[in-house]
């Protein structure tokens, strides 16, 4: 197989965990006889201060014409009052891909469950998906208005922006425990009754899966006390980019969770669901198994190589199982040592696997 793949570094800890995510890569193709063309573009804060944009148009242009796009990550403290934010670029790229439907899985590896905020047996039946829709709602309606004294968002969806993204939870239910939670505040806003409603319109095309309405604040509340009854969550714009980062605490780090964003016509881009932590940004401190995973997911869900992916995942979990972890969980394993720790089992597998070891 041969594929081209933008990689968008962008800021912070971004350049360093993509590089962990194109050693895998290289490595990927390595073993199973794969070729990848890694294009690396100009994002985010890094793009504003040479290019004096988040989106530069020759940024846009490869990812149009890649047939997937890695993210690192974007932001951060040095361009909060600068005239263009790095933020902006992110929903600039969403919006011109057409990138709709967010998919974030959720789970808790055994190896460190011990730092979920959750009960152990409690952390140990978290397995669900949570499908935001992404280019619709309060982040890209108008009126926008702000003054001195009043400021305004404007909430607003329309009947196929939502019948798409419910859709696509299902179709994704279909192939796990077949049960759908959309989630809305029905019980207040216009645009939640319209949501709600086309959801069940929706669910009488698939009688084999179930479909379950809960409001946001009670589905937050449920998130902690019992995640295990989730299977694919489905909600609109603004209540999944809350719900879906409370979800990422489940798993004992932000460095452990990954995501990708699905366009109609099949360009799809991967992230990890972190920030760019300036914080420990060049100190080789990152935790790279969120991007790491990103490539897992990329591989699998574009590129359908489920073996691959299944390989990486493998590896990951191989690493952990030994106690081998970045300091976020509690180790002393570097962005880059870890990542050689990965290759090597992922290495081993083949090994094992075509009769060498």
């Amino acid at each position: 197989m041969e594929k081209r793949i933008v990689c968008l570094a962008g800021d912070g800890i971004g350049p360093e965990v993509m590089e962990s995510a194109k050693r895998v890569l290289q490595l990927v193709g390595r073993l199973y006889g794969h070729k990848f063309h890694l294009q690396d573009e100009r994002f985010g804060g890094a793009a504003i201060d040479e290019c004096g944009q988040p989106l530069p148009a020759r940024t846009l242009a490869a990812c149009l014409a890649s047939d997937a796009v890695l993210l690192g990550a974007v932001g951060g403290p040095r361009w909060d009052e600068a005239p263009e934010r790095p933020e902006k670029g992110l929903l600039a790229l969403r919006k011109s891909l057409g990138l709709y439907a967010n998919v974030r899985p959720v789970e808790v590896d055994k190896a460190v469950a011990h730092l979920s905020p959750l009960k152990s047996e409690v952390a140990s039946e978290v397995q669900f998906v949570v499908v935001r829709e992404l280019t619709g709602g309060i982040y890209f309606s108008f009126p926008k208005e702000r003054t001195a004294e009043q400021a305004t968002d404007t909430l607003t969806y329309t009947r196929r922006e939502i019948e798409r993204i419910v859709e696509y939870a299902f179709q994704l239910a279909k192939t796990r425990r077949k049960k759908v939670t959309s989630i809305d505040k029905a019980n207040v806003l216009e645009s939640s009754k319209l949501w709600r409603e086309i959801a069940k319109e929706v669910a009488v095309r698939y009688p084999d899966v179930e479909l379950e309405h809960i409001l946001v604040d009670a589905a937050a509340m449920e998130m902690i006390r019992n995640p295990g009854r989730f299977d694919v969550i489905v909600t609109e714009n603004l209540f999944g980019d809350i719900l879906s980062d409370e979800a990422s605490v489940l798993a004992g780090s932000l460095g452990m969770l990954p995501s990708a964003s699905h366009s109609e016509n099949g360009l799809s881009l991967y992230e990890p669901i972190h920030g760019s932590a300036p914080d420990i940004a060049g100190k080789n401190k990152a935790n790279p198994i969120a991007m790491i995973r990103s490539v897992a997911m990329m591989l699998e869900q574009s590129f359908e190589l489920r073996k691959e992916a299944k390989a990486i995942e493998e590896a990951i979990a191989a690493v952990l199982k030994v106690g081998r972890f970045t300091g976020d969980l509690g180790g002393k394993e570097t962005t880059s040592s870890f990542t050689d720790y990965v290759l090597r089992a992922m290495e081993e597998q083949v090994l094992v696997g075509r009769g060498k070891a």
